[in-house]
Order: structure tokens, then sequence, then C-alpha cells
């Protein structure tokens, strides 16, 4: 029998908000434990919530961004639970009425477009962090587990998918994109390994052409993109093996562990029956008008997406258009000033995603000194001949380092190719007359010679002389 899978990824986003989703507690990673704490966000008795309004405002960016309607009124719910690093036993949450819903993102992957799902968008609060100290981390081999409440509290947005995916690989690439679309936001540092944005996998196989949706299982613990798809891989073909051995799969949570690659078996997967929702006591209602909804909608910056596209319209290469709307802003703006300093794209985009990109890594922190105008009139030098392309790199250099401009960086290093005609064809007339017999063997059939004569006039000049203009003149007097 043929499988389908059927996969749906939850996406949790931590903000990057000044102060923690119901209390006044600064939002910081890599704090002593337990330094960021109070009252409210350690569910001590008597201690009341007060929604951060910055946080709500990122999740209508977000929401927005993915194309979901913005619901008029939404509720806050409690989902109880109890776990150690959940203070309050329970969790302030979203049930049924979620700020955000019904949206959807498209990715690209091997030149095809899917459009996935957006089912909804809920703003929570983080739980803590436990740490367990053992062999391999895990809690059935600790001696001990260690909490840190820093983290209980942080603003917290779940983005929860349709089971439109249908493969690992695409599972990676719309976590990819969702991340690109909330670094662009600035809502989120995104950073997997700081946990800033975590995913879940749902996975679940049917045979091909039947719509019933099958037994899911939720993965969890994957920290890269590269962990994701192998996880959903691995759970894809577990679940097949164990159906077609007269198995049944089970509704439950699985941990992925990243050493062995295999995933195990956590708890028996809760239903929402489980967590007993009911609605926040200590909040009122939210009111997301109209006028708050468009003042956010205007802020709203290029997406990825449009901005490849608009990248391919203006004649890049779709590859290209990729690396580059996924570099740094800075390396971006410095395309965007090159180009509109009159430089074509493909050679601007060439330059920044190459040589440029690699000095910004070199650099520490990764920002570089060179304008628009810098790299155009580089550009502009290596097109009219007047630096040759091996040059253009040390000139680049010297405008890095704060030389000056391209053309008295080129000026000071002697870089400057030598182009008048009359110059050249002086060198190339003693160079064949130094060398009869390559000008014998040339006329007697032997024309790879003529690279020999170049390499004597490139030498001769130092290696200043346009090559181009060297090999025509050099052609134009043998024939002579």
């Amino acid at each position: 029998m043929s499988w389908e899978a059927v996969i749906g990824i939850e996406v949790h986003v931590e903000l990057a908000t000044r102060s923690k989703m119901f209390c006044g507690c600064a939002v910081s990673f890599g704090e002593d434990p337990n330094t960021n704490t109070c009252p409210t966000c350690l569910g001590l008795p008597g201690a009341l919530p007060v929604p951060n309004r910055a946080a709500i405002e990122s999740i209508l960016a977000i929401g927005l961004a993915l194309e979901c309607r913005v619901s008029p009124q939404s509720v806050f719910h409690r989902k109880n639970y109890f776990y150690a690093d959940l203070p309050k036993n329970y969790q302030i949450s979203q049930f049924d009425i979620p700020v955000c819903v019904d949206g959807h993102l498209d990715i690209e992957l091997d030149g095809e477009t899917s459009r996935i799902g957006i089912e909804r968008a809920h703003m929570e609060e983080d739980t803590g962090k436990s740490t367990h100290v053992g062999d391999g981390g895990r809690i059935h081999s600790a001696r001990a587990t260690r909490l840190d409440f820093n983290r209980s509290g942080v603003p917290l947005v779940e983005i929860v998918s349709r089971p439109d995916l249908r493969s690992a690989a695409q599972a990676r690439v719309y976590a990819q994109e969702l991340t690109s679309v909330v670094a662009e936001l600035g809502v989120s540092d995104a950073r997997l390994e700081e946990g800033s944005i975590r995913f879940d996998a749902n996975v679940s196989i049917r045979p091909d052409g039947d719509t019933d949706l099958g037994t899911k299982v939720e993965i969890k613990n994957m920290n890269s993109f590269r962990s994701l798809e192998r996880a959903v891989e691995y759970e894809m073909a577990r679940q097949v093996d164990l159906v077609e051995t007269g198995g049944e799969v089970v509704q439950e949570t699985r941990h992925w562990e990243e050493e062995s690659a295999v995933t195990h078996s956590m708890r028996t997967k809760e239903g929402s029956s489980d967590y007993r929702y009911f609605t926040e006591p200590d909040l009122v209602p939210m009111v997301m008008d109209d006028q708050w909804v468009a003042t956010i909608r205007s802020t709203i910056p290029e997406l990825p997406a449009q901005r490849r596209a608009r990248l391919v319209a203006s004649g890049l290469e779709s590859e290209a258009a990729a690396v580059l709307s996924a570099s740094s802003p800075q390396l971006r703006q410095i395309y965007e000033d090159t180009v509109g300093a009159g430089a074509p794209p493909r050679a601007a985009a060439n330059w920044v995603v190459g040589d440029l990109t690699a000095a910004a890594r070199r650099s520490e922190p990764e920002v570089i000194r060179i304008t628009g105008n810098d790299l155009a009139e580089l550009i502009s030098l290596v097109d009219s001949g007047r630096v040759s392309t091996s040059a253009a790199k040390e000139v680049l250099e010297g405008v890095l380092g704060g030389e000056g401009s391209a053309s008295q960086v080129a000026e000071e290093r002697d870089l400057i190719q030598i182009t008048d005609v009359s110059q050249l064809i002086a060198v190339v007339d003693d160079i064949i007359e130094v060398n009869p017999k390559a000008v014998s063997d040339y006329r007697s059939g032997e024309t790879k010679i003529v690279g020999f004569l170049v390499g004597q006039v490139m030498k001769a000049t130092m290696g200043k002389a346009d090559p181009k203009a060297v090999n025509d003149l050099v052609r134009e007097r043998l024939e002579d």
C-alpha cells in the first residue's frame, strides 16, 4: 500500500517585548536563574495579571502578515495542567476565541508553490524552564530537576497550521519561511538556538487517495530546521512500519532524540477536554477595533516572499533573489543603495551575496563599512575595464578598510588597468619582437601561442594591462 503523510506544525514564538505578558518583569535571555520574577509570574496568591499591550500588537502584526482574520473580540482562558515548571498549575492561554484565525503562508519547494493554511494564532504565556541533571539530560535518568522561572510569563504566540503539509521537506521550508516572516516583523529575534522560536510537529499517515485524517503523533524537542525534517521523516517511516506490521498508531507526544535520530514516547497525548479550559476570571475580553488593526497593518514591512518576487522582477535569478532576501538588513540595504546608484542588479547582487557577505561574517559584530555608492563605483570600474575582476577584490578590501572610495583605492594601490591602445601597442610590439619563434609558430598554425604572448605582455605591464585589449592587439599584430 502507498501512504501519504499529513503534517501540521505548531510554532511557539517568544516575543521581544521589554516586559512579560502579565507583569512588569524584564524579558531577558541568559540572566542568572530566577532573577526576573515577581509574585505574578510565580503564581503567588493575590497577584493579578495585566495584559501587555505591546505583545497584543505583536500578535496582530503576525496575524496580518499571515493574512489572518482578526477577531473583533478575543478572550483569555485558563489551560489547566500540572507540571513543575508551571507555577500557577494553569497557563493563561486562549481557547475558542483566539486573536487571529484563518490565514495562510505560501511556501516554495522545487519550483512548486504550496499554500499552507493557518488555523489560528493565539496569545499565551510561556512556562518556566526545567533542567534535568543527570545522564542524557532526560527526566527518567535525572538525579535532580532544577527550575528557572525567568522564562515563566514571557509573551508567547502560538501559530497553528492546518494539516496541509505532505512531506518532511515541506515542513522544513514552512518552518524556515515562517521564521523569516517573524524575524522581518521584528516582533522576536526568532533564534532557534535560544528557544525564541520552537516547533512541534503533528504527524499522521493515511492511504494515498484517502481524505480521512489518521491518528496524529506530536513530536517535540526539535531545535533546528534539520532536526525538524529528520524527525518528521523518521516518524513517517515509523508509523508506516508500525501499521504494515499489524500495529496501531497511538495518539501521543514523542521526544526527538537528536543523537540517535529516533523519537521516544513521552506521554499519551491530551485532548482539549483534559485541560478543562475556562474563561480567565481576572482578565476582561480584549477588543480589537478597526482603527487599531489598521494602525498595526500600516507598520507591516515588505515580507520575504514579496521581496523575493520584487527582486526576481528586477532581473535577478530566483536563487540569487532568495539568498539576497535572507541576508542581513545591512547587506540588503547596501544592495538597494547600489542599484539606486545605477549599478546593474545582477552585478550588485553577486558582490553582496558573495564578497560582502563573506566580509560581514569575518567582522565582529557583522557590520561592514561600505556604501551603495562605493560598491556602484567599484562595479563601474570593472565594467569599464579600468579595474580587472581580480584587482577589484583588492580594491574592495581597501574600501572596507577605510582607505577611501573605490577610485581612490584603485589609484593609491596602482590597480588601474592600462587601456590606452597607444601604450599597449608599444609593449605588444616589443614582446613580439623578442619572441620570433612564437610568431613563427603562430603563423604555422599554432594559434594557442597567443596565450603565451598575452601572458608576456601582462607580465611586462605588471598585470595592469586590459587582458581583452591585449589579446585583440596581439592577434592583430600577428596577422600583419
